[in-house]
């Protein structure tokens, strides 16, 4: 039974991890025998969003890991503290906050920062050879903290495309109910909300991503 990392953003897809991607890849995990164990950043969102009215909420603050806490049940740690030799594999769901509070890429784009709690665990499960899976928006961290053309895919969007590879990855367009396997890198990834106009749309593409990533970590 491979244990693997879901790593939350927050809760909610304008601020945080985008609810319906985090659980459908739970539940999908959890239907494939995996071992799930939850992480997020215990330290303050970029931003709060009022997503009834979509636009921030001035005023408000709140801490990742806190709000993640809600997606996973209360069952969540601390990224920090993960060690690496505990994992077989990891997954990041998407949501405004894998590229608001995972790093800077909403706001600077290619020249965005990538935590470092979140840039040691991308880089130490890559040297470790185990497998990463990333969705929607979340392939940003994995182009900017691995370059060296590590394959992925966010869908078809040109800009973010071009981003993608001026940080020295490589994008490969593809299907919402598909994913791009980088078997060098072990890397897995899919459009996810990034082109699903409904949730069974959503699930299709995330299902495959996380049936490929438990036979990597097999």
């Amino acid at each position: 039974m491979p244990k693997i990392a879901v790593i939350l953003s927050g809760c909610g897809v304008y601020d945080g991890a985008e609810i319906h991607e985090a659980v459908i890849t739970l539940l999908a995990l959890d239907r494939a025998g995996a071992e799930i164990l939850c992480l997020a950043p215990d330290a303050p969102q970029a931003h709060v969003v009022d997503h009834l009215k979509g636009a921030p909420a001035e005023g408000e603050a709140r801490n990742i890991l806190v709000e993640a806490a809600r997606i996973a049940r209360g069952e969540i740690r601390d990224l920090a503290g993960v060690r690496i030799e505990e994992l077989d594999a990891a997954v990041f769901p998407g949501g405004f906050g894998a590229a608001k509070n995972l790093c800077t890429f909403a706001f600077a784009g290619k020249d965005c920062v990538v935590r470092e709690d979140v840039a040691r665990l991308i880089r130490g499960l890559h040297a470790a050879g185990k497998p990463m899976g990333f969705m929607c928006i979340a392939p940003v961290l994995a182009a900017k903290v691995l370059g060296q053309k590590v394959q992925v895919t966010i869908g078809n969007d040109p800009s973010t495309a071009q981003a993608i590879e001026a940080m020295g990855a490589r994008h490969v367009d593809c299907p919402v109910d598909m994913c791009v396997v980088d078997d060098r890198h072990k890397i897995v990834s899919t459009p996810a909300y990034m082109l699903a106009g409904s949730i069974q749309e959503a699930a299709a593409g995330i299902e495959r991503l996380v049936k490929t990533l438990v036979k990597l970590a097999g």
